[in-house]
């Protein structure tokens, strides 16, 4: 067995000695109690809960959490030199399970020995893998180690859970500038440790750019100053001048704070996105900048980029997509370092275009799927290819391309869906442009719902062949429309029987004041309570109930309209026509009350969708008596609708401005499942019922039997008639 030096004690305390007086500036000026250490008040100011378990030396299991240089060490070795109890340091990068066996057992002989307890300090914490910090765990619970970690990473995603909760995390943040300036100047004062024996002639530039470049990191700008004193010579006096160019050459440029598999990745990468969703270019530089000099990889960029194209800017700029990616393709093909052109163009196509997040609609859908999966595909836009014959799967369906605009309004969604949203275009870019054309085809497409369903419930016959288009709906709203002649602040009352189609264009036209909104007792407002409601808008203001009732109360206020708008498919009761003057009466001086009323009577004939060969003279004669006599009631009440009827209905100081009917025509194509529901013997109300009881039994199976036979699936040209009424105040 070799001899023991006896000199070796000796010799270890002069090796020590010289390592320190050689050892960095940031090293020798590591702050040795809590009251030189500078920063993270928040968790080590006086009263504080960690300082207070310094002070006590009741420090249980912690870690520490922060970047670089922003004393997690530092804290570790003042808490060893403040600590009764052993102190032990490993450094995770270097240490495996045998080291901390070796730590165990000390731990566990001091305890046995002296009852004193064991501080294990492990720096570079999230190195440890979970094997090793497996094997750790058992002796942090059960109080053999109380552990002190460090970690430049965000422990809840490094560390292992189980030794988390027995553990009290604190994150340490950057250093300020004016913290590392002290540091400084401590350094320059201390002759013992730092540079105190040097006389330095500290530009105030010079302190400020070590303490802005540093980036909160202490140690960097400890050792630039060091640096910067070393190897600058003094002058004739004796005196080193540290100027601004001189602390420049000393510190460089700072190197980048970047690791791609840790925190900062993460946080940076938010920056960039988010800084490109508030449209900021020059941040968006940034933080892309700072990830290339990192050591990013640029598909991961452009990868990133191409969903925030999709996401973030959508149909305000549908460009923003093929422009990221063509300038990826761009990438692949020329590489480094001129890539970095294309990588700049999309970042600030991106960070400049519009922005609409509109595609998340189909996360709605997502969930509305997933939630009510069961709802079958509509019949007509079933595939026709395989079961049209058996099962007549694609059965009225309307091709779209046959119409005018290329559109017609058909049912799309499954029955128990029908009137959802799901698609809110945005008022931005491009999207704008589709945004009106969107709503409105949306608008006319529900209220033609809620009118069908109307009129599958009503009594009569005009009830049920008023046609229900949604290009004919349009028509007649920009018609009511153009007559309003609306500003931006005039009050306004929707009169809604059915529909809904008048309130979400008035809310658009008359974005400074709220809508007054009459819905019948049960009435339907689909349209304004869903998502496709306009926050920013003022909300409307509902009443609800008989609209005699209703137009009695509003008399006994003073709200006053500028203008009233209406549109009655059909004339249910009270009659339109006999609220007229009561109507007027709720009229701002120059108000307007505009209505649109669908005139049954002139509607054209069901006979006319039959040809005329199908049928034999005394059953086609017997058909347009039957007809004519059904017609004639409608005729009788729509003849009461006349300029001078109605302008006799009104008190002095009102008059009737308009009042014309307009036909709107548009092209009518009947399943046979509507025929055949007009068809049922039950049905005794509607058109078909009437001429049931009008006809005798062979003549209406010979009609019956040729609607069947020769009217579905035909285009069929189709008018309805409406009567539009101005009403002006003097």
């Amino acid at each position: 067995m070799p001899k023991r030096n006896p000199n070796a004690p000796l010799l270890d305390h002069a090796a020590d000695m010289v390592r320190q007086r050689l050892a960095p500036l940031a090293e020798r000026m590591r702050p040795r109690t809590l009251v030189e250490f500078v920063g993270q008040a928040h968790v080590l100011a006086p009263g504080r809960l960690l300082r207070r378990a310094i002070e006590a030396d009741q420090l249980s299991s912690v870690i520490f959490s922060g970047p670089p240089g922003s004393g997690k060490t530092t804290l570790a070795r003042i808490i060893a030199q403040t600590t009764r109890s052993d102190f032990l340091s490993i450094n995770a990068v270097l240490a495996g399970i045998s080291d901390i066996r070796q730590c165990v057992e000390q731990a566990q002989e001091a305890w046995r020995t002296r009852q004193i307890r064991t501080l294990l300090f492990i720096d570079e914490v999230h190195r440890f893998n979970k094997a090793q910090q497996d094997a750790l765990l058992p002796h942090v619970e059960n109080g053999t180690l109380v552990l002190i970690g460090a970690t430049t990473e965000n422990p809840h995603f490094e560390v292992n859970k189980a030794l988390l909760s027995r553990s009290r995390i604190f994150q340490l943040h950057a250093l300020e500038a004016e913290h590392i300036e002290h540091l400084l100047d401590q350094a320059l004062a201390d002759s013992e440790r730092g540079l105190g024996q040097h006389q330095v002639a500290f530009a105030p530039e010079a302190r400020e750019h070590l303490a802005q470049v540093a980036s909160g990191d202490a140690r960097s700008a400890l050792n630039a100053l060091e640096l910067a004193v070393q190897t600058t010579p003094p002058d004739a006096n004796g005196v080193v001048p540290v100027t601004l160019e001189v602390a420049e050459d000393s510190i460089q440029r700072r190197a980048v704070l970047y690791d791609k598999d840790g925190d900062v990745h993460f946080d940076t990468a938010s920056a960039f996105i988010k800084a490109m969703r508030g449209s900021d270019p020059d941040a968006a530089l940034y933080w892309m900048a700072k990830m290339i000099l990192g050591g990013e990889e640029p598909r991961f960029l452009f990868r990133r980029m191409t969903i925030f194209a999709a996401e973030d800017v959508g149909l305000a700029d549908p460009q923003a997509l093929p422009v990221v990616t063509s300038a990826a393709q761009a990438f692949d093909y020329v590489g480094m370092p001129e890539g970095r052109f294309h990588l700049a163009e999309a970042c600030l196509y991106l960070s400049t275009a519009p922005k609409s997040n509109s595609a998340f609609a189909f996360f709605d859908a997502l969930r509305t799927v997933e939630s009510e999966s069961k709802d079958e595909v509509p019949n007509p836009i079933k595939d026709a290819n395989r079961d049209k014959e058996s099962f007549g799967h694609g059965e009225g369906y309307l091709y779209p391309h046959a119409y005018r605009d290329h559109w017609v309004a058909q049912q799309y969604l499954p029955d128990a869906l029908q009137g959802r949203v799901f698609y809110q275009p945005s008022d931005q870019g491009y999207e704008q442009h589709l945004r009106a054309g969107v709503l409105h085809r949306r608008e006319a497409m529900i209220a033609a719902l809620l009118e069908t369903e109307a009129e599958s419930q009503g009594p009569d016959w005009e009830e049920r062949t008023c046609n229900t288009s949604t290009e004919v709906l349009s028509q007649i709203r920009t018609d009511l429309f153009v007559h309003a002649q609306l500003q931006r602040n005039s009050l306004t009352l929707a009169l809604e029987p059915t529909s809904g189609l008048l309130t979400p264009e008035l809310r658009r036209q008359t974005p400074d004041e709220g809508v007054h909104v009459w819905l019948p007792a049960g009435g339907n407002c689909t349209l304004w309570t869903g998502p496709d409601s306009d926050s920013e808008h003022p909300a409307c203001v509902w009443h609800e109930g008989n609209l005699e009732e209703i137009t009695e109360q509003l008399t006994s206020t003073s709200i006053r309209f500028e203008r009233i708008l209406g549109w009655f498919p059909t004339e249910l009761e009270p009659p339109i026509s006999g609220q007229l003057a009561e109507l007027s009466g709720l009229l701002a001086p120059a108000g307007r009350l505009l209505l649109a009323l669908s005139l049954p009577s002139k509607a054209p004939r069901l006979s006319s969708l039959l040809a005329a060969d199908l049928l034999d003279e005394p059953t086609k004669q017997a058909f347009l008596e039957a007809e004519e006599e059904i017609y004639q009631p409608l005729q009788k009440k729509d003849g009461t609708l006349t300029k001078k009827a109605l302008d006799e209905r009104l008190q002095s100081g009102y008059s009737v401005a308009v009042c014309s009917a307009k036909p709107y025509t548009t092209e009518l194509q009947l399943s046979a499942n509507r025929i055949q529901e007009w068809l049922e013997p039950r049905n005794n109300t509607g058109y078909f019922g009437k001429l049931r009881l009008l006809l005798d039994s062979a003549t209406f199976q010979k009609i019956a039997q040729a609607f069947k036979q020769h009217a579905p699936h035909k285009t069929h040209p189709w008018s309805r008639t409406v009567l539009h009424l101005v009403v002006v105040r003097q």
